[in-house]
C-alpha cells in the first residue's frame, strides 16, 4: 500500500514510516520544512510538503494514497484548545477525500478521560459525551464511519525510549526547572506506557487488519507509578525527590498538575488478541533509567 502519513518526521512518525517500509509498503510523508523533507528522503519515503493547517494540501496527500495514517498535532498545551480544533479539521479534510473508496484512515487518540479513576481502559470503552478535554481526535475519526470512511483509531499512552516518554518529558522539564522531582501525595496513581518501537509496529498491524470502526491499545504497561517514575527521575538528576499535596500540584506543575495525580491506565488485552501484538521493547522505567540526563 501507499500510505500518506501525517506528523511522518515526529518522534512517533519515524519509526511509524521505517516499519511501513520494511514490510513493503510505500510512503508518502508529509514534510513542513526543508530539514524535514530532507529526512524523510533519507529513510526512504516521498515527501509532501504540507502543515495541519493547509487543509487542501492535506485533503491533496490523502488523494495520493491508498491509506492514511494521522499522527501529526501541535503539543502545545497553552494553544491546546486552538491546536485541538485545527485536529479537528484536518480528520475531517482527510476524511472528506477517503469517503466511499474504502481506504484505511487510522486516527490517533489517548486514554485521558476514558474510565473512572483507579479503572483500566479498554478498547470497548467508550467516550463520555461529557469529554472533559477539547482534543476529540477519536470522536471526530470515528463520526467519519456513517459516511464511508473506513477508520480505526490507536489510543496512545506515554510513548517512550531513552530521549522521549510522553508526558513524563515534562515531568523531566518541570524537575530540572523546580530543582525537585515531585509527586502528589502517595504516588500510587499510574501512567500506561509503550516503547516507541511496539507502538511503531502496531500501526502497520492496524494497517494491514484493516477493521472498520475498532479501537486499539498501543499499552504495554498498564500502568507505572507516580512516585517510582519521580524516583527515576530524581536519580538521573540528581535532586532530591518529595511528595507534595494536591493542593500544592498546580503551583508546581503548572498546567501538567491535570495529569500529575491523575491515573491513564488502560488494557491492550483485545488488541493483543485481535493482531497478535505481543510488546518486546523496554519499559518506561527502564528506559528513563538509561536516559542521558545531561542534556
Amino acid at each position: 500500500m501507499r500510505v500518506f502519513v501525517t506528523g511522518a518526521t515526529g518522534f512517533i512518525g519515524t519509526p511509524v514510516i521505517k516499519e511501513l517500509i520494511a514490510a513493503g509498503h510505500k510512503v508518502l510523508g508529509m514534510a513542513r520544512s526543508d530539514e524535514g523533507a530532507k529526512s524523510l528522503a533519507n529513510i526512504g519515503a516521498d515527501v509532501h510538503r504540507s502543515s495541519l493547517e493547509d487543509i487542501e494540501s492535506l485533503r491533496r496527500g490523502a488523494a495520493a494514497a491508498d491509506a492514511v495514517i494521522h499522527l501529526a498535532f501541535i503539543h502545545d498545551f497553552s494553544n491546546f484548545v486552538e491546536n485541538s480544533e485545527i485536529d479537528r479539521q484536518a480528520i475531517e479534510a482527510i476524511g472528506s477525500e477517503l469517503a466511499g473508496f474504502d481506504r484505511p484512515f487510522i486516527a490517533t487518540s489517548g486514554l485521558a478521560g476514558l474510565a473512572a479513576p483507579g479503572q483500566l481502559a479498554t478498547e470497548d470503552s467508550v467516550i463520555s459525551p461529557n469529554f472533559p478535554f477539547p482534543r476529540v481526535s477519536e470522536q471526530t475519526a470515528l463520526a467519519l464511519v456513517p459516511k464511508g470512511v473506513r477508520v480505526s483509531v490507536v489510543r496512545l499512552p506515554q510513548v517512550h525510549n531513552t530521549v522521549k516518554q510522553g508526558l513524563v518529558s515534562s515531568a523531566i522539564t518541570i524537575a530540572r526547572e523546580k530543582g525537585v522531582s515531585a509527586y502528589v501525595g502517595e504516588g500510587q496513581n499510574r501512567l500506561a506506557a509503550a516503547n516507541v518501537l511496539d507502538v511503531a509496529r502496531l500501526y502497520r498491524l492496524v494497517l494491514e487488519k484493516n477493521e472498520n470502526g475498532a479501537k486499539y491499545h498501543a499499552v504495554a504497561e498498564e500502568g507505572v507509578y507516580m512516585r517510582d517514575i519521580a524516583e527515576v527521575i530524581g536519580r538521573g538528576l540528581q535532586m532530591p525527590v518529595k511528595s507534595i499535596l494536591p493542593e500544592e500540584a498546580e503551583a508546581h506543575f503548572g498546567w501538567f498538575s491535570m495529569f500529575a495525580d491523575h491515573d491513564l491506565v488502560g488494557s491492550s488485552a483485545i488488541t493483543r488478541k485481535k493482531l497478535g501484538w505481543n510488546p518486546t521493547g523496554p519499559g518506561l522505567i527502564a528506559d528513563l533509567e538509561q536516559m542521558d540526563y545531561r542534556g
